[in-house]
């Protein structure tokens, strides 16, 4: 059924309970960069990335909105060097091969206005010492305490990326990130 712009339709279509498609495209795009820089601060590698927002981080955002729910804010994020597909649950929502002592915390999230999506900016940084790894292939973003230092499972795991081409993160390199969540309405 094609809209007719000039409403003279819309009195048959109201009365015979016909409903116009939705022009409501609302959904979550995420996405962001990962900067490694070298001891002088010069940059050696920039990858940007694409994620799938998991089934927990669905329901944490949409919680969050409703002001319901117990899942907690993200509170950091993982590297690792595996390669499994991300997925919306299962293997593919959590980290796979977590690079040793990568949980580290994210700063304050900040909201702005990205055309006419919102965009929630999370960052944080792996300083020169903290998880030295090369081929680092995925990170995630997780509500798991920093202090743990184990692998976000899925219950644990708001967003997961794969990264190509991999990292290398060398002992005197720091490695940033910078992952933006959009908010779209229609």
């Amino acid at each position: 059924m094609s809209i007719d712009a000039t409403g003279i339709r819309d009195q048959p279509i109201a009365t015979g309970d016909y409903r116009r498609p939705s022009d409501d495209h609302a959904g979550i795009y995420g996405h962001g960069v990962v900067e490694v820089r070298g001891p002088d601060g010069a940059l050696k590698q920039r990858v940007e990335f694409t994620n799938l927002v998991t089934q927990v981080g669905d329901q944490y955002i949409g919680d969050r909105a409703a002001g319901i729910g117990a899942i907690t804010a993200i509170t950091g994020m993982q590297l690792g060097t595996g390669t499994t597909a991300v997925a919306k649950t299962g293997a593919g929502a959590a980290i796979v091969t977590l690079v040793a002592a990568s949980l580290v915390a994210v700063g304050t999230p900040t909201s702005s206005l990205s055309g006419s999506s919102r965009r929630i900016a999370y960052a944080t940084t792996w300083a020169a010492g903290t998880a030295t790894a090369t081929g680092v292939s995925e990170v995630v973003m997780t509500n798991q305490a920093t202090s743990t230092q184990t692998a976000a499972g899925a219950a644990a795991t708001m967003a997961r990326a794969l990264l190509s081409p991999t990292v290398n993160k060398a002992a005197g390199d720091s490695l940033s990130v910078t992952w933006n969540v959009d908010i779209l309405g229609s």
